[in-house]
């Protein structure tokens, strides 16, 4: 049976992952509203309604999402590296902190967050932003569906191919194997599927999903391959 349309709000619907999953959920009909910086409008897939705003003022996030069921967050750093800490925090977290706020104070019933592999023996910065980030969304008490990709490949991502003979290797080898899935790669069609399937198959009202990437990549083989928490979500 068709999953019932949705009114989805979605912040970094411009960049490499929010483009694709934009046009996934207007093709499955959803009401999908594209939340851009100013300026930025001519950007987002055809058939979305678009509002530009400041991404790091909850008083305007909260304003553009009255009406809205779900919220997707996906506004980071683009291309992040090691050297980007201070991008992380100042991108990252604030307008993630930002966005939590915002849907908390608008009532959205559902908070779709796309955060990262954890723990991980590099990248610390990135993966601390995006760590905090998920207290913050913790403490709104909304129900949440958070992501943990490490790295999705797809146009101008395919650098870490190059690292596939690794994995395979750190995948036969017992201490390593459990790492090795944790940090696995996926691709831009597994990821967008994800976040369309995570839309429409919410959480219970205050309870969290965790999708890691085993489950990201076995998207097609179950409905439930998502866990779902039934207990409290990570607060402070």
């Amino acid at each position: 049976m068709a999953p019932s349309p949705r009114k989805i709000a979605i912040t970094g619907a411009t960049g490499y992952m929010g483009r694709v999953v934009t046009c996934k959920l207007l093709a499955h009909e959803h009401d999908v509203t594209a939340l851009v910086r100013h300026g930025t409008r001519h950007r987002v897939a055809a058939g979305a309604h678009v509002v530009e705003l400041d991404l790091f003022n909850p008083a305007e996030i909260a304003a553009a999402l009255k009406g809205r069921d779900t919220v997707l967050h996906l506004v980071g750093t683009a291309h992040p590296n090691p050297s980007k800490a201070e991008e992380f925090v100042r991108v990252d977290l604030a307008s993630a902190k930002a966005c939590a706020a915002a849907a908390a104070r608008a009532g959205v019933q559902h908070f779709v967050y796309v955060s990262v592999a954890q723990p991980a023996p590099v990248m610390k910065a990135y993966v601390t932003a995006r760590m905090a980030a998920e207290r913050e969304l913790g403490k709104t008490r909304l129900a949440a569906t958070v992501l943990r990709p490490w790295y999705v490949l797809g146009p101008g991502h395919w650098w870490p191919v190059l690292l596939s003979p690794v994995y395979a290797i750190a995948s036969l080898i017992p201490a390593l194997r459990a790492g090795a899935q944790r940090l696995g790669l996926v691709t831009l069609e597994q990821m967008t599927n994800a976040l369309v399937r995570a839309i429409e198959q919410p959480p219970r009202a205050g309870s969290w999903k965790i999708v890691e990437v085993p489950e990201i990549r076995a998207l097609d083989e179950s409905d439930d391959s998502a866990r779902e928490a039934d207990t409290e979500p990570r607060r402070e």
